[in-house]
């Protein structure tokens, strides 16, 4: 089952947030938030899907909010729509200047406003798997490429002593075979002693096996 979108309703009537609630709560989650402050502590905790958004409010006004959500990354994606009775260009212009993605006047009809909100929310919908793919391919690329410098660590020739197998560096300078390997790669060393040294280096251990 798909999860339901949740909406941030904003406005310092009661009887507006219960109009607008009754019509789109049958197919959203609808928190209420009765003034700016309010609807910015929401935002934070809730992280909605979508803000409806009146602007003649006290203290804080719905353009004051809409700046404020905007110029933090973590919430500038969510989409707001504008809902209010200020019905001039002028207010519609600074909204939309603002980041708002729509703008309403009041009242709204509320078929009107249900096709509206299901517009937006679709169209988030999109953009949020759109950028979950890119962020995936990201990663992947990311750990692809280390995986690859992992490899091509130990690719090509590497120069080494014939009598004591250290390796040569590019800057000239000698290091044990071992701190070599140890040092570019994931390895891990458990030492032993092969047939050859055991007689070579403890005759007495290999007469009595």
């Amino acid at each position: 089952m798909n999860k339901r979108a949740h909406i941030l309703i904003v406005d310092d009537e009661p009887i507006n947030i219960r109009i607008l609630s009754a019509a789109l709560q049958s197919e959203y989650d609808v928190t209420p938030a009765y003034n700016g402050f309010d609807a910015i502590r929401l935002m934070k905790e809730l992280h909605p899907d979508l803000i409806i958004l009146d602007v003649m409010m006290p203290n804080l006004n719905g353009f004051e909010v809409c700046s404020i959500i905007k110029s933090d990354q973590d919430f500038a994606e969510i989409p707001v729509i504008f809902l209010t009775a200020m019905d001039s260009a002028e207010a519609e212009t600074q909204g939309l200047e603002l980041g708002g993605i729509d703008y309403l006047t009041k009242p709204v009809n509320s078929d009107l406003l249900r096709l509206r909100v299901r517009n937006h929310i679709q169209l988030k919908e999109r953009n949020d798997l759109v950028r979950e793919q890119r962020d995936l391919l990201a990663r992947q690329k990311e750990e692809l490429e280390e995986a690859l410098g992992r490899i091509k660590r130990l690719e090509g020739i590497i120069p080494i002593c014939m009598h004591c197998k250290s390796i040569r560096h590019d800057d000239s300078s000698w290091q044990q075979l071992e701190k070599y390997i140890s040092a570019h790669t994931d390895a891990l060393f458990s030492h032993g002693v092969c047939p050859t040294c055991l007689e070579k280096h403890y005759p007495e251990i290999k007469k009595r096996s």
